[in-house]
């Protein structure tokens, strides 16, 4: 049951992707390259703060095992 509504969400998706090109018209290749730049610049950023959250982890796991071993 799962597999098949997973089907239909992914034809209606495929009908409203198809409805939208043809309203679009030739300025749908631009909105397509915007949505999928935004996509990658949130991805991107989300990685960014990802690897950030990480190095300070590590560094104050660090910083707390020097002074453990004073």
């Amino acid at each position: 049951m799962k597999t098949f509504l997973l089907f239909v969400l992914f034809m209606l998706i495929a009908v409203a992707v198809i409805l939208l090109a043809i309203v679009l018209g030739d300025s749908g290749a631009w909105y397509f390259a915007w949505l999928v730049g935004t996509a990658m610049i949130v991805l991107i950023t989300a990685a960014g703060g990802a690897l950030l959250d990480t190095q300070e982890e590590r560094a104050a796991m660090e910083a707390n095992a020097k002074a453990h071993r004073l």
